[in-house]
């Protein structure tokens, strides 16, 4: 895939997000600087207990980013039973963070492939991959999407897995009226700057466990005892503490979120009636039985698995619509998981939505002539 640097564009008229700090989120910057403390203090302190309450979390444990909430998580396996090598199952198709955060915490992702028509890991390849090593599955809400949790349950229960969910892209999603990251025994969110909320950067772990929180808390501040400042070291930890500033938008983020996501959700529904024409050439990712889908971006696929993103990539990015890829299969289509040895045609599907699909934002800064744009200038590609 081409990046956005080697073409000519316009200024982006549509962007995949951006941040706007308004008064909320600069009072409580300047209280943090106003103490001349900006580490992890009362901000961060707030926003976890904000975090847990609106979404009815137990306990919430705030990272310096999505990716460190990962690998704290992946790191609490080596508390409970856990050894390096072990192997964590994973979906081959999804931000590389979610397989980076297991590897760097000495773990092995196993990979499986996805649905085609859910993006998300495919529930009836999972035990297959089940080995003596494996220790926990992670399912992934892909762009928002819920996975099948109650089949990811069953399997795990059976097995006796720890379930991981990653819920970078879901904020907000629900399952039969349940949000996400409440199934496993801990949720992964992300508050870069394209997602629900944002903070910057920034990251959080949900879990009902307090043994669980407490663990987290002593791995993203270098493994010290209870999450202390004194130097009892119990276990291999990271510097993972979020900072005040960042918790301060990440505030201001989650006192609006009810609006900003009824905003994105309107421009994604939007989106999928302005485009209903195009359903035999684009494959679009609605809301399934039970589900309320968190409108992270705009993904589309293309029905025709011969062909080819790269041009109407390139036909979007020059009307200024910043667009990205799915993803594709990690392990075999990007060069980081090279050293796993797998082997191209392994994961069809991944590699398939690797050749074929996109994502857009449908931010809350978005209007809705832009959407109508971004809607206009996708039917224009296909007329």
């Amino acid at each position: 895939m081409s990046s956005s640097s080697t073409i000519t564009t316009p200024a982006y008229r549509i962007t995949f997000g951006h941040i706007e700090v308004g008064d909320l989120a600069r009072r409580k910057l300047q209280e943090a600087l106003d103490r001349s403390w900006v580490s992890e203090g009362r901000n961060v302190q707030e926003l976890e207990a904000v975090f847990a309450a609106k979404f009815g979390y137990r306990h919430a444990v705030a990272t310096s980013s999505g990716t460190d909430a990962g690998l704290v998580a992946m790191t609490s396996l080596l508390d409970r039973g856990a050894v390096r090598g072990d192997e964590v199952i994973t979906p081959a198709l999804s931000f590389v963070a979610s397989a980076n955060c297991i590897t760097a915490a000495g773990l092995t992702p196993a990979f499986v492939d996805v649905e085609l028509e859910t993006l998300n890991i495919n529930p009836d390849l999972i035990e297959a991959a089940i080995t003596p090593r494996t220790r926990a599955i992670q399912a992934v809400h892909t762009m928002g999407k819920p996975c099948a949790m109650d089949r990811i349950l069953d399997i795990a229960r059976r097995h006796k897995l720890m379930v991981v969910e990653d819920a970078c892209e879901a904020h907000g999603a629900t399952l039969n009226g349940r949000v996400v990251g409440t199934f496993g025994s801990m949720g992964l969110f992300s508050f870069y700057a394209a997602h629900m909320v944002c903070s910057g950067e920034g990251g959080m772990i949900v879990t009902d466990d307090a043994e669980l929180a407490g663990l987290c808390r002593s791995i993203r501040s270098h493994g010290r005892r209870g999450g202390q400042l004194y130097f009892h070291f119990d276990r291999v930890g990271y510097n993972s503490k979020m900072n005040e500033l960042e918790a301060a938008i990440g505030l201001e983020g989650l006192a609006g979120f009810e609006q900003t996501f009824a905003v994105r959700r309107r421009h994604l529904q939007r989106l999928w009636a302005l485009l209903q024409p195009l359903e035999d050439r684009l494959i679009f990712f609605r809301d399934g039985p039970g589900e309320v889908t968190c409108p992270h971006a705009f993904p589309i696929v293309l029905r025709d698995p011969t062909a080819f993103i790269e041009p109407l990539y390139q036909h979007l990015e020059a009307r200024g619509i910043q667009c990205k890829t799915l993803f594709g299969s990690l392990p075999t289509q990007h060069r980081v998981f090279a050293f796993l040895g797998y082997r191209e045609g392994q994961f069809p599907v991944s590699e398939r939505i690797g050749h074929t699909g996109l994502h857009m934002g449908v931010h809350q800064y978005l209007t809705d002539d832009d959407i109508q744009y971004l809607a206009d200038s996708i039917a224009a590609y296909f007329a």
